[in-house]
């Protein structure tokens, strides 16, 4: 078995790493989901909104969302919830739409997470 030196096993698996980042970047970037946390007095939901939605709201954050919510009335989101992959890590998952109803007692905030977000489904609506 010849004895390949490790700088230069190193730096293929590099090359392999960054050529399977730049493939797999764009599918990834289009299918980005950013989690928020509605809270009103009597529960709080997890909700996810997709690049395309985050750019129909002012300031693409949290405030811009409450706006648009108290501005319409009610809107329609998807719910996320934790599950568990087929390989047994946890996830954060589109559950089912939900909608949103404009209340005086309402607080919408990031929700950051260390689990793995998957992509709302649009064939689920």
């Amino acid at each position: 078995m010849p004895h390949i030196p490790g700088k230069l096993l190193f730096g293929l698996g590099l090359a392999g790493l960054i050529m399977g980042s730049v493939v797999s970047g764009p599918a990834l970037a289009a299918d980005k989901v950013s989690l928020f946390k509605v809270i009103t007095s009597k529960d709080e939901v997890v909700i996810g909104l997709t690049d395309a939605d985050l750019a129909q709201l002012e300031g693409q954050n949290a405030g811009g969302l409450a706006k648009m919510l108290v501005a319409k009335g009610s809107i329609s989101v998807w719910q996320y919830a934790v599950h568990k992959s087929a390989s047994g890590d946890l996830e954060e998952a589109p559950l089912h739409r939900i909608g949103l109803i404009a209340s005086d007692s309402l607080r919408v905030e990031p929700y950051p997470t260390p689990l793995k977000v998957l992509p709302i489904d649009e064939s689920k609506k």
